[in-house]
């Protein structure tokens, strides 16, 4: 893990554009040369993420995607940045559009949305930011991730439970699941015959 100075940070962000912040500060860089840096903080002083650091936990769910085959980001370097507190990760990114911004949003691809979330699920990944901003269309048309910090790979596939579970993150985005309401049954399609009635349910207004 490399350590930068404040000043080498502030050269290597020169020219860059925040596209993700709150009142810490900087969370997302894209730097001039298209790629990212993405900083952590530690929120409190006993907290897991001492034991299994952020940048850590970023750089394992890259690894661990890419052998299975999904398509993500690709880690250049790890990043300490003890004049600020911080941690980070610099990273390239996975090219392409995310599906909130594919103005052909239809059948088809909501057909491959489930089965892509599906296989995520056979291969054991559990995905907290399971939502249409986080996974991308790439030019050679697969279906990739980008957002990795919240994520699990379990050993085996994902038990029913957990699979329900991890659509209702998707379901907490309201423009999501209008996008995908429209093409109900092509999602509902997607999934094995075990649950598609309880993915049904998700459609209805409690």
């Amino acid at each position: 893990m490399k350590s930068l100075t404040n000043e080498e940070y502030l050269e290597m962000r020169a020219g860059a554009d925040v596209t993700a912040a709150d009142e810490y500060g900087d969370k997302v860089l894209l730097l001039k040369d298209g790629t990212y840096l993405k900083l952590f903080r530690v929120k409190r002083l006993f907290t897991s993420a001492r034991l299994f650091p952020y940048w850590r936990r970023f750089e394992k769910n890259s690894e661990a995607l890419h052998s299975l085959g999904v398509p993500t980001l690709k880690v250049i370097e790890s990043i300490r940045l003890p004049e600020l507190d911080r941690t980070a990760v610099h990273y390239e990114p996975l090219p392409g559009n995310i599906l909130r911004e594919v103005p052909d949003f239809d059948a088809g691809l909501v057909t491959r949305l489930g089965a892509f979330i599906k296989e995520l699920h056979d291969k054991g990944v559990y995905l907290r930011s399971m939502h249409l901003g986080n996974v991308v269309l790439t030019p050679e048309g697969q279906l990739g991730l980008i957002d990795i910090a919240d994520m699990k790979v379990y050993r085996g596939s994902l038990r029913k439970g957990l699979r329900l579970r991890n659509l209702h993150h998707l379901w907490r985005y309201e423009q999501d699941r209008r996008a995908i309401s429209l093409h109900q049954q092509a999602f509902v399609s997607s999934f094995d015959a075990g649950y598609r009635d309880e993915v049904s349910r998700m459609f209805t207004p409690e």
